[in-house]
């Protein structure tokens, strides 16, 4: 143990001597309920090549510290690879440069950090018609673990209204801004308390917890749920709420709707809570985002909070990229909740489709994994994995991308439809095999009587319609006969023709005695069929008689077309007439 703690000290002179700060500025934004801190550090090299600076925070307020990163000013879109470790004084994160820094050389280092849960409501309660007023307190000077030569602080307030500031001469106060500074020879980690009491009416609310549920299909679409939990944490609501007041004077610190931003492509978006869907919300489609003005079912005050859950899907091919069997997930971690937001802890999971393998989460900074779970919905067998990730003091700056890779093979998207298949024809089968089971315990004559004589109806109506065909057949033969006047190829088709009409006859009588042994009331309507179909046969055989007349030439023409239509008409009655009896049957 004290070999580690002169191994710190150690460190921290090697640092002081090699290093120094020529020239520092830092802008402090308290515009909002989050502190943002810009700093850009003059680093000066004053010793051996470098390739590392470092920059501390108190160990008071590195509990509040949500983010922090820095660039070079010559490329600020790169961002400096970033590690932290404990110093007897706070807390060092360590920026390493791209190139090393050389003796007698200089870097200019932009760091941007940003703090939650520092500012404190004073008052720490109010009425619902009084401004908000907070408290913020840090460091006059840079906390540095590097001599700085010179430095000033700007800090930007929302508003004009100061009750009081520390003052560390030379500072001063102009409209919205406090300057501090500048300073001369501040040594490593000098502090002095810079303390602000100022008018800050903005929204305090911060999400206690946020679920976001994302559900990856490769049939197209992914499926995007948050729950969130907020409260405000700005100064309570002293006394009770009115309605009346509330409708007749301005609040101020009343929180009644916020923005949040979604994806361009987001559709079919609906906004609920545990009464139900939440018909005050606003949606408006932009070029690069859709914006959804969510208001609460009531006014969010001081101590008050609010639950909800946001959905909406997207369009997987956006988002969902793939080489053969290996895919790779773009999304972001977290959306724009809305302005200056604060997720105090956060829990993404993320559903992948049944059979994914290989599964590797790739953060954009630090972030906790927790055990893979796993999800049955429908049609799965084994279940989907489920991707936790947890986070804790979210802000704007965390609004990147993760990817998420994973192997899952293309046949196994053809899994569900054969389920699908699958279970309708089992329940077709067992439908058909129930349907022909007998489960009654005596038999019933009458109903397998009814029965039969339904199964003996049906073919002979299809004998019948059989029967009839020959009719068109044998009109077919005749007028071809008329036309070419050869009797030999006649006779042998009227052979054929009469030879089945013979046999669907007596399949016809067959299945017409059938059907009288079973039900006696049927026989009167059968007899008259059999009556009807023997005068329609006859009257075919009349018109064969006539037709061959015709072409022998003993009749004339115009005898031979009166009778034909004569025939022809009789036969038309014949035939409704049988229509209609086998219609009655």
């Amino acid at each position: 143990m004290k070999f580690a703690i002169l191994a710190i000290f150690f460190l921290q002179a090697c640092i002081n001597a090699e290093l120094i700060i020529s020239k520092a500025e830092r802008s402090i934004d308290l515009g909002s309920q989050l502190v943002k801190v810009s700093t850009v550090l003059n680093v000066f090299n004053k010793g051996s090549s470098v390739n590392e600076i470092s920059v501390a925070v108190e160990e008071d307020q590195n509990q509040y510290l949500a983010f922090i990163e820095a660039s070079t000013k010559k490329d600020e879109d790169t961002k400096l690879e970033l590690s932290s470790s404990k110093s007897s004084n706070g807390f060092l994160y360590t920026f390493k440069l791209e190139s090393s820094l050389a003796k007698d050389a200089s870097v200019f280092l932009v760091v941007e950090m940003v703090f939650s849960h520092t500012l404190e409501p004073f008052p720490a309660k109010i009425t619902q018609s009084e401004k908000q007023q907070v408290v913020f307190k840090g460091n006059t000077y840079i906390f540095s673990p590097y001599l700085v030569k010179e430095q000033k602080t700007t800090v930007k307030l929302p508003s004009s209204t100061i009750e009081s500031y520390s003052r560390l001469k030379p500072s001063s106060s102009n409209d919205k801004v406090i300057s501090y500074g500048p300073y001369k020879e501040a040594k490593p980690f000098k502090k002095h308390e810079m303390r602000i009491h100022y008018e800050n009416n903005s929204p305090f609310v911060v999400v206690n917890e946020m679920t976001r549920w994302v559900e990856v299909s490769h049939w197209g679409n992914i499926a995007v749920e948050e729950t969130y939990h907020m409260t405000h944490e700005g100064a309570k609501l002293k006394n009770h709420f009115s309605r009346y007041d509330y409708q007749r004077q301005p609040t101020f610190a009343a929180v009644k709707s916020f923005k949040t931003v979604l994806p361009a492509s987001a559709r079919d978006v609906y906004y609920r809570d545990e009464i139900g869907n939440i018909s005050t919300s606003n949606l408006l489609n932009q070029d690069d985002s859709v914006e959804v003005e969510l208001r609460p079912r009531f006014p969010l005050f001081g101590g008050w909070q609010t639950r909800y859950y946001l959905g909406y899907n997207l369009p997987a091919y956006q988002y969902l990229f793939n080489k053969g069997s290996n895919f790779a997930l773009k999304m972001r971690i977290v959306d724009h909740v809305f302005d200056d937001f604060v997720v105090d802890d956060l829990v993404l999971k993320v559903v992948l489709p049944e059979g994914s393998t290989n599964i590797k989460f790739v953060a954009p900074f630090e972030v906790e994994e927790g055990a893979l779970e796993n999800h049955k919905t429908y049609l799965d067998t084994t279940g989907r994995p489920v991707v936790v990730i947890k986070k804790k003091n979210l802000v704007e700056n965390h609004i990147q991308d993760f990817e998420l890779r994973y192997n899952f093979s293309k046949t196994q998207l053809l899994h569900e439809p054969l389920l699908c298949v699958i279970a309708y024809y089992i329940l077709f089968v067992s439908v058909i095999i129930f349907v022909r089971l007998d489960f009654s315990i005596t038999k019933d004559a009458a109903k397998e009587s009814r029965m039969k004589v339904a199964s003996l109806i049906d073919d002979l109506l299809g004998a019948c319609e059989r029967r009839s065909t020959l009719y068109a057949t044998f009109d077919d033969s005749l007028d071809k006969f008329k036309q070419s006047r050869d009797g030999g190829a006649f006779a042998t088709v009227t052979k054929k023709l009469r030879t089945d009409y013979a046999n669907l006859t007596q399949n016809i009588t067959d299945l017409c005695a059938a059907i009288v042994k079973e039900d006696a009331e049927s026989g009167e309507k059968l007899n008259e069929l059999k009556k009807k179909e023997t005068e329609r046969k006859a009257v075919l055989d009349q018109l064969v008689t006539l037709a061959e007349k015709v072409v022998g030439g003993k009749m004339g023409r115009p005898q031979y077309l009166e009778s034909e239509q004569s025939a022809m008409g009789k036969r038309g009655k014949l035939s409704e007439d049988i229509d209609l009896l086998l219609a009655a049957l």
